[in-house]
């Protein structure tokens, strides 16, 4: 069984080093404590949110937490391409869903999107609570996949935002999932030069809503560079979509391939 994780500020691991004990308190501390119990001798994994992973073993227990022996620190890369999940509002928790298992997945950055046929709305003067959720949803399933970066949340993006402040950017490739598309993701990935360390710096991966996208929409992402991609004979849920695109192109990437990638 692999070893607890538990997430520290940014920064908090820039000094760590082989030998050196470092204290693990706060919420996360009193949860390793008091909650799991871990004692001395145990192992254990505490990451920074970002790039860093120091692996160690309980040497002691301080109030509040514990105390860590570092046995390994792990600096991790940044991915090339950046898969990033635009997934639009849905009803019934579904986008929710989708989020935590497209982190689980590997996903390394989240949009939500409020697109036209989004039965689901964030209610005006409730986008901070809501945005809070979405966040909540990636740390824990982060924690839980053991996954050493934690996965930004962006804010709230209409589909005029979508276009103008992601779509149109350098370095930027994009693969709307439409169930009459006629390319699938070894196809479209192709078509965008999309490989693991090579052409865009990231892959927008767009998931419509429990409507799908619209024709007006599906019409403007286009114009804007995004390719239309298929997934398969079966037309898959907005909760559903999004992780099976991941799980497609992390495959077609190599990245699960054993020994190519550092667990993130």
């Amino acid at each position: 069984m692999t070893a607890p994780l538990f997430h520290l500020p940014p920064g908090s691991l820039d000094l760590a080093a082989v030998g050196v004990r470092l204290t693990l308190d706060g919420d996360e501390g009193h949860h390793a404590a008091t909650v799991m119990r871990l004692s001395p001798g145990e192992r254990i994994d505490l990451s920074d949110t970002g790039r860093i992973r120091v692996s160690g073993v309980v040497s002691g227990l301080v109030d509040g937490g514990l105390e860590v022996e570092v046995r390994s620190v792990e600096e991790h890369r940044r991915p090339h391409p950046e898969l990033v999940l635009v997934q639009a509002l849905a009803k019934d928790r579904r986008d929710l869903q989708a989020v935590e298992t497209a982190v689980e997945l590997g996903a390394d950055r989240i949009i939500p999107w409020s697109a036209a046929r989004s039965v689901a709305r964030w209610p005006s003067g409730r986008e901070a609570k809501k945005h809070a959720e979405w966040e909540n949803t990636v740390r824990t399933a982060a924690k839980q996949s053991r996954r050493t970066g934690l996965p930004p949340v962006e804010a709230l993006h209409s589909t005029r935002a979508l276009i103008q402040d992601r779509l149109d950017v350098d370095g930027t490739a994009a693969a709307v999932l439409h169930e009459q598309a006629d390319r699938g993701p070894g196809q479209v990935l192709e078509s965008l030069g999309v490989a693991e360390g090579d052409g865009p710096r990231r892959l927008m991966l767009i998931v419509g809503p429990e409507g799908g996208v619209s024709e007006e929409e599906l019409d403007r992402l286009r114009r804007a560079g995004a390719v239309p991609m298929l997934l398969g004979p079966h037309v898959l849920r907005t909760s559903t979509a999004g992780p099976a695109a991941l799980a497609a192109v992390q495959i077609l990437l190599g990245r699960w391939d054993v020994g190519t990638v550092p667990g993130r």
